[in-house]
């Protein structure tokens, strides 16, 4: 009697189960956060906000943009860093997330092995301008013009440890340029100096540029992609110029806190390629002066540990001290 009681029991508790609705896959009880470590307008917040409505539309679940704006960005990703690990929390970032790691000290995290890479979203660019009057019209040029006159010329960019002025030591210890460094405030604050005379040369993004290159008041020596930039076609990169192996892309992508689960990480790779190929999205992208840069996970990964080895190296033979 009591073996056909446990059995009656078992059997009601398949029945149970089977008539029970089956547990949602993710994403299924609440909307993605994606948190954004600069202000609104900026690159990586625009590109972010392209794409979250799209993205919201895929996955049936709200997609939000959340700006926490501090510290080059690195307030946002301790927050990604520490947050739950179940795909519910991203961090949109750029460069400055491997620049960060390579100069501050006082950060609480890895910027390498506390995060899980889904996807490099976007790519934009950086080109290296100069004052028009400036008698050099290419990196070839502007490295005999310092080669010839030691510690006469200057450049600039929005101030130490951006993104901007590692780019320019990097072609600086590249070239064995002897050439000084002043910082400023923001990109207005860098084209001033050009168009007063007061600087020779810089660094800044091609989109934030674009309209003085045109216009005739700064001149493009070279863009720091490894190809031509769509926008600027006319502009050799720096390897074309005598430079081999130079590159540096300024780039927008998508991160969880390590150890979220394969299949959340594989599935946002998939959205996210399904988002970035549909052609009014790119579109926007480009007038965001971004262009679409799909990748796996791992390909993701390789690139950020190698970049974060490249700025450490280059903020080191700069003698820049960690702040």
């Amino acid at each position: 009697m009591k073996k056909l009681i446990v059995t009656a029991a078992v059997t009601a508790a398949v029945v149970v189960s089977a008539l029970a609705p089956a547990k949602a896959e993710w994403p299924n009880d609440r909307p993605i956060r994606v948190l954004v470590g600069f202000g609104a307008g900026g690159g990586t917040d625009i590109v972010s906000r392209i794409i979250a409505q799209p993205l919201s539309e895929l996955l049936h679940q709200t997609v939000v943009v959340e700006n926490k704006v501090g510290a080059g960005g690195t307030i946002a990703a301790e927050q990604v860093a520490r947050a739950d690990k179940d795909g519910y929390t991203a961090l949109m970032t750029s460069p400055a997330h491997t620049v960060s790691a390579a100069m501050l000290k006082s950060i609480r995290y890895d910027a390498v092995k506390d995060f899980a890479p889904v996807s490099w979203v976007a790519d934009s660019c950086f080109v290296i301008i100069a004052r028009k009057n400036l008698p050099a019209n290419d990196i070839k040029g502007l490295v005999a013009l310092a080669k010839a006159s030691p510690g006469k010329l200057n450049y600039g960019d929005v101030g130490v440890g951006s993104t901007q002025n590692f780019t320019a030591e990097l072609l600086r210890q590249r070239t064995a340029m002897d050439t000084k460094h002043i910082p400023y405030r923001s990109t207005g604050a860098v084209i001033a100096a050009m168009l007063s005379g007061e600087l020779d040369y810089g660094v800044e993004l091609a989109h934030a540029v674009q309209g003085q290159i045109k216009a005739g008041q700064v001149k493009a020596l070279a863009v720091a992609s490894p190809k031509r930039w769509p926008t600027l076609p006319d502009v050799p990169t720096v390897a074309e110029s005598g430079v081999p192996g130079y590159a540096v892309v300024g780039w927008y992508g998508w991160l969880y806190p390590a150890g979220t689960p394969k299949a959340i990480v594989d599935k946002m790779n998939a959205a996210l390629a399904q988002v970035l190929n549909r052609p009014e999205v790119r579109e926007q992208l480009a007038k965001a002066g971004a262009v679409v840069h799909l990748s796996t996970p791992a390909e993701f990964a390789t690139h950020i540990a190698a970049e974060v080895d490249t700025w450490k190296s280059v903020r080191e033979k700069a003698g820049i001290e960690q702040r």
